[in-house]
């Protein structure tokens, strides 16, 4: 069976958000990174080159295949930050949440700014209740 692609690193979280350029995008980063830490009581970890994860589930398909993955995590991609939210989004409501889009398992936003973080923080507790 073939393992994930992305893995857990070393490489030390501070050193990466530390590193993103734009700093606004930055400050919003620091500012997941807490929710999520806070969340799950889990410190955030890289999996492989840009995102931060945190803590750890195994998974196991119908299909047989099976591995470990974070339970939530995000990347602050050139476009959007993205979330990693580990359940099926269509249960979760995005009521009121503000300027965001999503696809099958990520959620993006521009910037924290434009969306209400009481509310982006209830959809990730209930997508890491959901687990």
């Amino acid at each position: 069976m073939s393992q994930n692609k992305t893995q857990p690193t070393s490489v030390p979280v501070k050193l990466f958000l530390n590193g993103i350029q734009e700093e606004e995008k930055r400050a919003d980063s620091w500012k997941l990174y807490e929710l999520m830490e806070r969340l799950t009581n889990a410190k955030g970890r890289m999996w492989g080159t840009s995102i931060v994860g945190f803590g750890e589930y195994h998974y196991k398909y119908k299909t047989g295949r099976e591995g470990d993955w974070f339970i939530c995590g995000f990347s602050p991609r050139k476009n959007a930050l993205t979330l990693y939210l580990m359940c099926d989004l269509s249960q979760l409501s995005f009521e009121g949440l503000g300027k965001y889009k999503n696809g099958k398992g990520c959620l993006y936003i521009k910037k924290l700014r434009d969306i209400d973080f009481q509310v982006l923080e209830r959809i990730v507790k209930s997508s890491i209740d959901s687990l």
